[in-house]
């Protein structure tokens, strides 16, 4: 595996965390959304990563990635709360909440921006391994 290998590798793990921090961002910022009906109601979004996986000519694994497959809603259900004297209440006094808990969401994009930083230090780390290689080719 090509150090080039390892900078492709790090910037889909920075690509993948992005669309995850960017995710997370979105959840939050309607964590507090109200909807007069189940169908318009937020739901969380969650992205789906895979391994992606890139193969050289004689076989060898030349290097691995991570790829988005896409971004699903959340399955948990929705919050209802009676509350008839809210303007966005439906018939029966209901007004519906996402499905989004924010104690989760925090910790998601706690974590997703400590991997994001980590794929930025290998980068770097690959960066300056590129520089010494070059000084030790000038005879530095």
């Amino acid at each position: 595996m090509s150090l080039f290998n390892v900078m492709e590798i790090s910037s889909t793990g920075m690509r993948a965390e992005s669309v995850r921090l960017n995710t997370t961002a979105s959840n939050i910022a309607n964590a507090n959304s109200v909807s007069s009906s189940y169908e318009q109601t937020y739901k969380a979004r969650h992205p789906v990563f895979a391994a992606e996986l890139q193969r050289a000519t004689d076989n060898q694994m030349a290097g691995a990635g991570v790829k988005v497959l896409g971004i699903v809603e959340s399955q948990k259900p929705l919050q209802i709360e009676y509350a008839p004297g809210n303007p966005m209440a439906d018939e029966n006094g209901y007004i519906y909440k996402p499905n989004v808990n924010i104690v989760e969401e925090m910790a998601d994009m706690m974590s997703a921006s400590k991997a994001y930083e980590t794929n930025i230090q290998v980068a770097d780390t690959t960066k300056r391994i590129f520089r010494r290689v070059l000084q030790l080719g000038q005879g530095q």
